[in-house]
């Protein structure tokens, strides 16, 4: 075993940088797309707009960065992380800069739409693949650390846009957050790095081994890709038509909308939480009890009718979706090498991008099939409840250890 040392896996753990960097890039990419919720109304006061055309640029966003994700993956893995990096940034500042000068409805879905949501997806893949690869002890909690950055986005780029609307135009606005969104990410490129080559290991997972086209048929991808999508899928419902039903319960619109606020801080905690846990005592029961959780707590929703009951269950919903997340990225990198790890996780969040699309769909036709949200809360129960029995199905890889019992070590 060439060069090894009980000091090597920690080396592995040194790489905080590119943590803060994918916080930062996913944290102004959501923060960005999410925009358009605080643009909408002067826009459409502005341009004439409709409600529904200006929110469909919102579903290309999420539509054309599923596909996106994918195709970023296999590119990270040939080229490397921080070309595909670079290329999103410029193409997320350009996105808003286009938006910004556009003279129809048309071009401003095309720009804002298509383009800003191909250019998001390029951080997550990327980066999320380079983290799980240059973690090893502290894994979960660094890739939960970069996924926060997502948490965090509401909470930053949405009051900075409503200080711009307030004293610019929508068209300014937009210029000026394409260039804010240079100014921030562009630096954060050079911290996006791969990782070293991991060797030294006695026997090698069969999955380790694979292309990345043996990948995307293994069992280990399609349990993960269909728990993701399930999860997904599962949640994404309740996110969407929570505040409707606070409101049909009889709470005010701006008491429900605190709802929403109250599940995206908990969902921060959730990561941080489950984060360590599954450094702790590994991912895989992590993330089925906090899928099992998930599943309860969206049913839940429907005992409450007061204030203080819909925090407690965001509290815990948030918890628990924000939490299991992250998760799905460390199970990857355990079965697979990270030389496919982009195209692997860029597969996986095509599949869970639908999955967060199907969610509000059938809640709103659920709803208008019923008359009632009822259906949506105990079809979100269900499919958690399936996704965690899916995630059961993910194969438990044999341990790898070093000549002392430790991790993996480096190859010097």
């Amino acid at each position: 075993m060439k060069g090894s040392s009980p000091a090597a896996p920690q080396a592995m753990d040194r790489n905080w940088t590119l943590v803060a960097a994918g916080a930062l890039l996913g944290c102004v990419a959501i923060g960005t797309i999410f925009s358009l919720a605080v643009l909408l109304a002067p826009m459409g006061a502005a341009t004439g707009w409709s409600r529904a055309g200006l929110s469909s640029a919102m579903t290309l966003a999420f539509i054309s960065g599923a596909f996106g994700s994918f195709g970023w993956g296999m590119l990270s893995d040939r080229f490397g992380p921080r070309i595909v990096v670079l290329a999103g940034s410029l193409l997320l500042g350009l996105s808003c800069v286009l938006a910004s000068l556009a003279g129809s409805l048309l071009q401003f879905q095309l720009a804002y739409g298509v383009l800003l949501g191909l250019a998001t997806s390029s951080f997550f893949a990327p980066v999320i693949a380079a983290t799980a690869a240059s973690f090893d002890r502290h894994r979960n909690l660094a890739i939960s650390l970069v996924s926060a950055g997502v948490g965090v986005a509401p909470m930053t780029m949405s009051p900075l846009v409503a200080w711009l609307i307030s004293h610019y135009d929508w068209r300014e606005t937009l210029l000026i957050v394409g260039i804010v969104a240079w100014a921030l990410t562009l630096p954060a490129v050079w911290f996006v790095r791969a990782a070293p080559t991991i060797t030294g290991h006695a026997v090698a997972a069969p999955t380790q081994q694979m292309t990345a086209a043996q990948a995307l048929r293994s069992r280990p991808f399609l349990v993960l890709a269909l728990a993701f999508f399930a999860c997904c899928a599962a949640h994404s419902g309740p996110i969407f038509h929570t505040v409707s039903y606070a409101v049909g319960c009889g709470l005010s619109v701006t008491a429900a909308v605190t709802i929403y606020s109250m599940e995206g801080a908990a969902g921060l905690g959730g990561r941080l939480l489950c984060g360590t846990l599954a450094d702790r005592i590994g991912a895989k029961p992590v993330l089925v009890v906090g899928l099992l959780v998930q599943a309860f707590a969206a049913v839940t929703y429907l005992k409450v009718s007061q204030i203080d009951g819909f925090y407690a269950v965001a509290i815990v919903f948030g918890m628990a979706y924000g939490g299991t997340m992250p998760l799905y990225a460390s199970l990857a990198r355990d079965a697979f090498s990270p030389a496919i790890l982009g195209t692997v996780l860029g597969a996986m969040n095509m599949l869970s991008s639908l999955g967060m699309a199907t969610g509000p769909l059938m809640g709103g036709w659920l709803f208008d099939r019923f008359g009632s949200y009822t259906w949506l809360y105990v079809g979100s129960m269900a499919v958690g409840l399936a996704a965690a029995a899916i995630a059961m199905l993910f194969p438990n890889a044999p341990a790898e250890r070093d000549r002392d019992g430790l991790r993996p070590v480096l190859q010097q």
